[in-house]
């Protein structure tokens, strides 16, 4: 069903309400969104102004805003799910899309400070290092991954890399089925910063395999991940500062399994920032 198809006029009304029918209109919104480019900031302050307008915005302008941004990722990922709704949400998934969580403490990997979150003005989500997150028994799922987003912890310290994706399908996903079949506890500290539900620890379950951290740039064993379960993820991890030499090597490349390096294709990327996006 087109976007224009699912706009929901509002009926005319009498009272207070009258003067508000203009902005409240979903097809006036939409224009309106529409002709700038539906700018993130201004999205966002949209839908802080009162609920109503809240709730348009969650059943209408975030689904419109992912589209708009990464078109193709957005088509894959609702292509996974059921009745083409996405897990946590259409805001949950904006969210992702252009917000760096920050990071603190857990219980498996601790820093000196807390890293606020933050938003980004660009973003890039790559299926291809997705598929280095996922364990051999997992390598059937589709899991798009941010690069990490670089954060300086001191002169004494390596950087600190925040990292983010989604999974398509997940509740159909292999991922999934083997944290039950396990019986993986869900976190009781932690949330999901992009749609608030629980989350899994990928370490306390044992199934973060050793090319994540090749992926990443990070030492074995420096980096954790969660997975809620709506299928997002969020993780960290320490970075490797690289030598002269090491940084010959191209920054949109991928360490396969084998030790192998592979360029990563045009149709793996998802890149969004402002009004230009690309999806994998």
């Amino acid at each position: 069903m087109s976007a224009n198809r699912r706009l929901r006029p509002n009926p005319p009304s009498d009272g207070s309400e009258s003067a508000d029918s203009g902005i409240l209109n979903e097809g006036i919104l939409f224009l309106i969104f529409q002709s700038i480019k539906w700018d993130l900031r201004t999205l966002c302050l949209t839908a802080s102004v009162n609920r109503k307008l809240q709730a348009v915005a969650k059943r209408l302008l975030w689904r419109q805003m992912c589209l708009y941004r990464a078109p193709r990722t957005v088509a894959a990922l609702a292509s996974g799910a059921p009745n083409g709704r996405i897990g946590g949400g259409w805001d949950a998934l904006a969210k992702l899309m252009f917000y760096c969580c920050g990071c603190q403490s857990t219980r498996h990997f601790k820093v000196g400070q807390t890293v606020a979150g933050h938003f980004v003005k660009t973003s890039r989500f790559s299926k291809t290092s997705g598929r280095s997150f996922l364990s051999k028994k997992s390598r059937g799922d589709m899991l798009y991954v941010s690069d990490p987003c670089e954060h300086r912890m001191g002169d004494m310290e390596d950087d600190l890399g925040v990292y983010r994706g989604i999974f398509q399908g997940f509740m159909r996903s292999r991922t999934r089925a083997c944290l039950v079949r396990r019986k993986v506890d869900l976190e009781q500290l932690v949330k999901c910063p992009y749609c608030g539900a629980r989350v899994w620890s990928m370490k306390t379950a044992k199934l973060i395999p050793k090319s994540a951290a090749r992926r990443l740039g990070s030492h074995d064993g420096g980096l954790e991940y969660f997975v809620c379960v709506n299928g997002h993820m969020h993780g960290t991890c320490w970075l490797v500062s690289l030598s002269s030499d090491e940084n010959d090597i191209e920054d949109d490349s991928e360490i396969d399994d084998d030790g192998a390096v592979r360029r990563i294709g045009h149709e793996d990327r998802t890149a969004t920032n402002g009004s230009m996006s690309s999806a994998g």
